[in-house]
């Protein structure tokens, strides 16, 4: 609102200096005018005919172009543009939404964007424009095409969980889903509602699902939470509905690509602790354009943010890009065999909301006897939001859950995530819940330590040793600044603000 406020002022004060500036144009104008002709024409004496008929004409010339400026400045005025509050503002071009799209809109039709886009994190305008069935381009490596799959494939649950998505971008999925999972490897669909407030999320999917249900009985269930519970949860509450061997637990924000479905089962069908992810590709949050994603395996860093790594040196001497990749963790959606999903703690339903829980499950996958793979011939493309519009505050959320994973699976190796959150490892202020059952999980498991994962598993993950202290260095003589890594790619340090985060982490 002050920066609306300052803009509107500033505006005002061009469009009055405008208007004087435009009068006193036109009285020096008017002044000219009166005197160029009071000495060229009443002024001058007599001379030749000759020479007074070019006079004449100079002087009417001159006259002539001043005229046409006194019209045009006149004009300017008459059509000088209205005050900010009475004039139709070109609204929002200064929003990311806007940058490759829109051009072409109306201002209203750009505000009915925006208003989308700021609730959703993408481009729901333009979703509810496209056709559900709309094509996608096939980004599988063209040896997936040889590939041969058993007749005998096990048949799959898949579940979306959503919290005020869009209409058609979760119509979408579903019907994604439908057209290109086989009919006899799809047993049903599993939609987990957590307490949306979005009322088309009510009616109007309840009138798609009777449709869908009255070709095909009971082949789409619908959970609703009576309260939030997060994205954590809500995925568990899907896996309790599912009654397929095998579940795929999805975000309700992707479509689905040919083949998805054999390369996964099939692994799976080979050894049940198997967990796999499909390659994502992006479906791009302002124009919906597919945005192919290289191959790469699935990983985190200290902080436990989830991220994409390259595939593993093995992988590469395979010299197959349809390969399986060998992941250390899971970005999020995420295959797995039903019953194996319940021996192995399902997900740690004590965190709360999102964040954390993709890692925490591959590490103990892996700590556990199972594994975790990524299938260059899976592809799902997911669209990665602008911003996360279902919680306020997610990076407490996830710290909080990754120092649960820290206390659990990490050992010794604790330190480093209240490291890498620049938090101290005692009294650390954060309450993270009990954690009694998850230790006892791990001890019934007989699960392998956190350092044998990072050594047989994670060797590009970074270990730290020797460290004496870590923290921030703040100044003494003003206790509110702070050493700063600083905005520039030099790595210069600066002085600013303390805030705690990483920028200021010091060890």
């Amino acid at each position: 609102m002050v920066c609306t406020r300052k803009t509107k002022t500033l505006v005002s004060t061009c469009v009055i200096l405008s208007g004087m500036t435009n009068i006193i144009c036109l009285l020096y104008v008017g002044w000219v005018t009166n005197y160029i002709a009071s000495v060229y024409v009443r002024g001058q004496e007599p001379a030749p005919d000759k020479k007074l008929e070019e006079d004449k004409g100079d002087t009417l010339k001159i006259i002539e172009r001043l005229d046409h400026l006194e019209n045009v400045i006149k004009q300017h005025i008459q059509e000088a543009p209205a005050k900010p509050e009475e004039a139709e503002a070109e609204p929002f071009t200064d929003s990311s939404l806007f940058a490759h799209w829109g051009q072409e809109l109306s201002p209203e039709g750009r505000r009915m964007a925006l208003k989308q886009f700021q609730y959703y994190g993408y481009n729901a305008y333009l979703s509810d424009r496209l056709p559900l069935d709309r094509p996608l381009p096939d980004l599988r490596p063209s040896g997936c095409r040889n590939l041969s799959f058993p007749d005998s494939l096990p048949e799959v649950s898949i579940v979306f969980i959503f919290v005020n998505e869009a209409l058609s971008v979760l119509l979408r999925s579903i019907h994604s889903a439908i057209e290109r999972t086989p009919p006899h490897l799809l047993k049903e669909i599993i939609l987990v509602d957590d307490n949306s407030s979005n009322e088309e999320l009510k009616e109007k999917l309840t009138e798609y699902v009777n449709k869908v249900n009255g070709q095909k009985p009971g082949f789409i269930k619908v959970v609703r939470h009576s309260k939030q519970e997060g994205l954590i949860r809500s995925r568990v509450s899907g896996w309790r509905v599912a009654t397929a061997p095998v579940v795929a637990l999805f975000d309700a924000h992707v479509e689905f690509n040919v083949g998805w479905a054999e390369p996964v089962l099939t692994r799976i069908k080979e050894n049940r602790k198997r967990i796999i992810s499909p390659s994502f590709d992006n479906i791009k949050y302002d124009n919906f354009e597919i945005e192919e994603y290289p191959l790469a395996a699935q990983g985190f860093d200290w902080e436990l943010w989830c991220r994409y790594l390259n595939p593993p040196k093995a992988w590469w001497k395979l010299e197959n890009s349809t390969a399986p990749i060998r992941s250390p963790a899971l970005i999020g959606c995420f295959i797995v065999d039903r019953q194996y999903f319940q021996e192995i703690g399902l997900l740690d339903e004590g965190m709360e909301v999102y964040g954390g829980e993709n890692v925490e499950l591959g590490i103990r996958v892996w700590q556990c006897g199972g594994s975790v793979e990524v299938l260059p011939c899976s592809r799902i493309a997911h669209i990665e939001r602008a911003h996360k519009p279902y919680t306020e505050d997610l990076t407490a959320h996830v710290r909080r859950n990754a120092l649960r994973v820290a206390e659990v699976w990490m050992d010794e190796f604790k330190s480093h995530v209240y490291m890498a959150w620049n938090i101290p490892q005692e009294d650390s202020g954060i309450d993270i819940g009990d954690i009694t059952a998850r230790k006892a999980l791990r001890k019934q498991l007989q699960c392998k330590t956190f350092r044998w994962y990072l050594v047989s598993v994670y060797p590009e993950m970074r270990m730290y040793s020797d460290i004496i202290a870590y923290g921030v260095l703040q100044n003494s003589l003003k206790t509110d600044l702070c050493l700063d890594q600083g905005p520039d790619t030099e790595n210069v340090p600066i002085v600013y603000i303390c805030h705690g985060m990483t920028p200021q982490a010091t060890t």
